[in-house]
């Protein structure tokens, strides 16, 4: 089968454990992640979040709905100021060491992965967001608006597909 991108959705962002999440849903499917998918994912979301360290409590996720019986969420926080602290948690994918194929029972992957092709689209974005909010916002305009933490959590990646990924 030839490679295809996948739909990506940015869901308003929410609270976890402290943290500010920007979230981003990745299917094939029109009709979106299913809400069992969803709710079990952002259950297990508080595991795969460091513990505070001074930097800005922010965090993007990419909830990612294979196209097999797999779910995968990758949580990317920002710690030590500009690094990308990853943790991902996989159900359904017995490849990964789930015990099942049933997308909602999600655990903790022990692998050092970061993401898949569809996943890592938002990186690039996010990166750019950081830096212009938080490490260098004397480069920004002068626009009225938020500004570091508010103005990164309103910097999302727009709905479109995994291939758009520009800023």
């Amino acid at each position: 089968m030839p490679f295809q991108e996948k739909l990506r959705h940015s869901p308003p962002p929410i609270e976890v454990a402290g943290r500010r999440v920007k979230r981003y849903h990745v299917t094939a499917d029109p009709a979106g992640i299913e809400p069992g998918v969803e709710k079990a994912a952002y259950e297990i979301l508080p595991r795969l979040l460091p513990e505070p360290d001074g930097t800005p409590p922010a965090t993007f996720v990419v909830l990612h709905r294979g196209g097999d019986s797999g779910a995968y969420l990758n949580a990317y926080s920002w710690v030590w100021d500009n690094v990308l602290h990853c943790r991902v948690a996989v159900a359904g994918q017995p490849a990964l060491g789930c015990p099942d194929r049933d997308p909602t029972h999600f655990l903790l992957l022990d692998r050092p992965l970061i993401g898949c092709v569809w996943e890592l689209p938002p990186l690039l974005h996010e990166r750019d967001a950081w830096v212009r909010h938080l490490l260098a916002p004397e480069h920004t305009t002068d626009a009225p608006g938020p500004t570091g933490l508010d103005a990164y959590i309103a910097d999302i990646l727009p709905d479109g597909t995994t291939g758009d990924h520009r800023s």
